[in-house]
């Protein structure tokens, strides 16, 4: 799980005239990640596409814009179907023709509804107008304009000019005469509060083009709703074909495109891949029975995660190995020629492949496949966040399966929350069928069963301690449940308890962080590299901490430090533990120097980074923060609503009782807000408003402030100390074949 599956690199050498057999069986194990062919080796140029490709790739296009204008989704396909290529052909063109004619019919209704549209709207202000079009142009002596505005300024400044004139307005729409000419009138019209209307040509009724257009505008609606209507047939008709010769096509492109990554001669190939390790007999095997073992099928290497890498094997005995392969072959006389001069092509190229001066693709990293269990792989989603994994580094998916769900459940820890975040996930998870989405389901599902087991032990519902009273007191016939979130004076211990427990627990994972780096270091560095990369920052984390909870200056300490893990009234776990001895706490400053010195040995520049052994770790603090803001919020909701009292310095809601029977029954208590729920019927109504909303407003900000704090520290605290996610995907040579089959 914390490493990639092992990889292994494949040659695969044979005649051209095999090659494309090769191509077909390669694609149909769809295991083989190619390695494209850089030039390295004389003689051998890139391979040119295979015949056919043209056409296909041609025909694909066709066929994905035909898929466009239809709107053929992947759920529209049917049962998968054979598919020859003369029935593809005729079939696409037929299908073509037809969505060709239908389209060019439904843009050119398209563009009469727009002009259409565009006259109507042109025209509704001269119908509000009430004037006939044909007085509105085509005086000799009198100038007109019309426009939209105010006709009390139109008048106001016509009053200016030295001529007669008139003003008719309707629904904001004015029409301007004066016996000037047209300069005049627009000159006078600009300091009027008027957008000027160009007159549509015709006579008569504005009114009665306006019905004729609408009427116009509905024929054109309704013949475009028609061939919409077809399109819409003929979506569901071809849908199944379109999508088969979509995959067809895309496969044989794939095909004829595959020789551009390999190395070849007039008589000869070599590819070269990576697949996974287990997978290698198989692929030789398919492959020599596909050609009739004309072709020979080699394991490179087998790419290691230590120092030494996936270094080549040694070049002598490569040529040792090499030698030992051709003299096994069969005699020159059961080979044709052809083959024959294929393998004098080849075989010294590989043998220097093998040699380990140089490969057809140069010294290229394997491809990483995430191996991990299938309750964990969808916790890939996050890893992938930040980057996959490279081949040489560990898989942290399973580590972000165990502690994201933890940080977030104990930071909401209510069973209310929880079992809503577990509905929300599995809304995602069956209503979604993207993967992403369905990963994502997953992981909110896991966050909100952390959360429901939390808020057992908590003891919370929605922020009430009802299930802690029923189950823990009267149930278990506890004092209390087996940990509290600490809101209340008298339960102050368990929030000062959290504030320890997180810095703890951000120690143990920050641990955790250093040992993969150092891991990796010494597998990519040797032990050395590994004990001054890592081992310092191993020996100032713990060397610092180890003296802060030791009793070396613990005057200057606070003292919960040492009550949090003791025995009293101020412990939350009764441990015993009240610091570490003095002599402890001078063993840990002496670590926290040593490390300090192996960082001088290194690059000196992380000297100055050495506060973050203590800043890092600080950071998780944020984990008891939130936990106690996400409460408090919850606590003012419920305070609000139901009303809470204080007794020896515990809180209670006023869940079966008013304010009053806590005045006359509980000496000493203090009322800290009588609550709506105990109101006027008014009072009521809004208080359940409010207690509605203020959960929801709890629910959302418990997503995005736990959610978010605890993906931060995976992300920065701890993934920085060994994580790059610069790994290459696994993209093997093939394509599974969903809506098309050979038989």
């Amino acid at each position: 799980m914390l490493r990639p599956k092992r990889m292994s690199k494949v040659s695969v050498t044979g005649a051209r005239s095999v090659m494309g057999d090769v191509v077909e069986t390669t694609h149909d194990l769809n295991v083989l990640h190619l390695n494209d062919y850089e030039g390295h080796w004389d003689g051998f140029d890139n391979g040119n596409p295979m015949a056919g490709g043209d056409e296909a790739s041609e025909m694909l296009v066709t066929v994905r814009s035909l898929q466009s204008i239809l709107g053929v989704e992947d759920e529209d396909a049917g049962p998968s179907r054979i598919l020859k290529d003369e029935q593809l052909e005729s079939e696409l063109e037929e299908v073509r023709t037809e969505v060709n004619e239908l389209e060019d019919r439904r843009s050119n209704l398209e563009s009469d509804l727009r002009d259409v549209r565009e006259r109507i709207d042109a025209m509704e202000p001269f119908a509000d107008l009430g004037i006939d079009l044909d007085l509105l142009y085509g005086y000799d002596s009198l100038a007109v304009q019309v426009g939209e505005g105010d006709a009390d300024s139109v008048e106001r400044v016509l009053a200016d000019i030295e001529a007669p004139s008139q003003v008719f307005a309707g629904n904001g729409v004015v029409a301007a005469f004066a016996r000037t000419d047209e300069r005049t009138l627009q000159s006078a019209l600009v300091e009027a509060d008027v957008s000027a209307l160009e007159v549509p040509d015709g006579e008569g009724d504005p009114e009665e083009y306006l019905d004729e257009l609408r009427h116009e505008r509905q024929k054109i609606e309704s013949n475009l709703s028609t061939v919409e209507g077809q399109l819409e047939d003929l979506r569901y008709d071809v849908a199944g074909f379109l999508l088969a010769a979509e995959e067809k096509l895309a496969v044989e492109a794939q095909k004829a495109e595959a020789p551009l990554s390999f190395a070849t001669t007039d008589n000869a190939f070599v590819a070269e891949g990576w697949l996974p390790s287990e997978r290698v007999e198989a692929f030789e095997t398919t492959v020599n029975e596909a050609v009739d073992g004309h072709v020979h099928v080699e394991e490179l290497e087998v790419a290691a995660y230590d120092r030494h890498g996936h270094g080549h094997t040694d070049a002598a005995a490569a040529e040792t190995e090499q030698a030992g392969a051709i003299d096994a072959e069969p005699p020159a006389e059961t080979v044709d020629d052809e083959e024959s001069e294929a393998e004098s092509d080849a075989e010294p190229q590989q043998a220097r492949a093998d040699g380990g001066t140089v490969t057809m693709g140069g010294e290229d990293e394997p491809p990483t496949v995430q191996d991990n269990p299938s309750t964990i792989r969808p916790f890939e989603l996050l890893t992938r966040a930040v980057g996959r994994p490279n081949y040489s580094e560990f898989d942290p998916t399973i580590l972000l399966f165990l502690t994201f769900p933890l940080m977030f459940g104990f930071i909401i820890g209510d069973t209310g929350y929880g079992v809503i975040y577990t509905a929300i996930g599995y809304y995602i998870y069956a209503n979604f069928d993207s993967d992403a989405f369905s990963n994502l389901g997953i992981i909110t599902i896991a966050a909100g069963v952390s959360t429901t087991i939390f808020g057992v032990l908590y003891g919370e519902i929605f922020g009430l301690h009802i299930l802690g009273e029923q189950l823990w007191v009267n149930g278990l016939g506890m004092s209390h449940p087996p940990i509290e979130k600490g809101l209340s004076p008298a339960t102050g211990y368990w929030a000062r308890a959290w504030f320890v427990v997180t810095v703890l627990f951000g120690i143990l994972h920050l641990n955790t962080a250093y040992a993969l780096s150092f891991v990796e270091n010494t597998q990519l560095h040797g032990v050395k590299e590994a004990i001054i990369e890592s081992g310092s920052w191993i020996l100032a984390l713990n060397g610092l901490w180890l003296f802060v909870f030791s009793t070396l200056f613990d005057g200057a300490k606070p003292d919960f430090l040492f009550q949090v893990f003791n025995e009293g009234e101020n412990a939350a776990f009764h441990l015993g533990f009240a610091g570490f001895p003095a002599e402890v706490g001078i063993v840990g400053g002496v670590m926290v120097f040593a490390g300090m010195a192996l960082l001088a040995l290194g690059p000196a520049h992380e000297l100055v980074e050495i506060h973050v052994v203590l800043a890092h770790a600080l950071s998780y603090l944020r984990i008891a923060a939130v936990l106690l803001a996400k409460a408090g919020m919850a606590f003012a909701v419920n305070l609000l609503f139901f009303g809470a009292y204080e007794h020896h310095g515990e809180f209670h809601y006023m869940l079966d009782y008013g304010p009053q029977y806590v005045q006359s029954n509980y000496e000493g208590a203090t009322v800290i807000f009588g609550g709506m729920f105990h109101g006027s019927p008014a009072m009521l109504v809004f208080g359940v408003l409010v207690l509605i909303l203020g959960h929801i407003v709890v629910l959302i900000l418990g997503v995005t402030s736990s959610g978010i704090q605890s993906i931060r520290l995976e992300y920065f605290e701890f993934f920085e100390k060994f994580y790059d996610g610069n790994g290459e995907s696994y993209s093997p040579f093939g394509r599974e074949r969903v809506y098309t089959r050979d038989q």
